[in-house]
């Protein structure tokens, strides 16, 4: 029969590996977000779906697969203020 024998060393090398890996698997990349990252919005028109991290929507107006639409709320603003002083 054969006697095994554990070192104080050998435990505190497992220990601190075994912390090691948990402290790396538990930070997380990125900083929570109060309200989910899409928020739907639906109405009589249509529906709009908008990804609040990067301003990007999609949008259907005549509720069939076919109607989704891409778009920017940058190059939206910046097009509606040059269409509005444009006709002004």
């Amino acid at each position: 029969m054969m006697k095994y024998q554990i070192d104080i060393k050998s435990i505190m090398i497992g220990v601190l590996a075994a912390a090691l890996l948990m402290a790396t698997f538990s930070f997380k990349d990125e900083i929570p977000e109060k309200d989910g990252r899409y928020q739907t919005a639906v109405g009589d028109k249509g529906v709009v779906i908008l990804d609040t991290r990067t301003g990007t929507y999609i949008m259907n107006i005549d509720a069939t697969n076919m109607g989704w639409h891409k778009g920017n709320f940058s190059n939206t603003h910046k097009l509606a203020k040059e269409t509005k002083e444009k006709n002004l």
